[in-house]
């Protein structure tokens, strides 16, 4: 989504606070983390998608056969 997209270049270009070995590493486990969350969240965002078109399609194959068996029965 927007703000996911928005969040991910400060999230994922940490900068050590420190020239120290820890921070260096500190920081890369960090940006790994955040592209990581990025990813999954894009493929939770598109899982997302493919299941409110889902509901939606079903929802009207739903209503035209109850519009259908009203007939029916009338």
């Amino acid at each position: 989504m927007a703000s996911n997209a928005a969040a991910a270049a400060p999230t994922t270009g940490v900068v050590p606070p420190a020239a120290d070995e820890v921070s260096a590493l500190t920081a890369a486990h960090f940006a790994a983390h955040a592209a990581m969350y990025q990813s999954v969240s894009a493929r939770a965002a598109a899982i997302h998608d493919q299941f409110v078109a889902t509901l939606a399609s079903s929802a009207s194959s739903y209503a035209a056969t109850e519009v259908a068996n009203a007939a029916a029965a009338s």
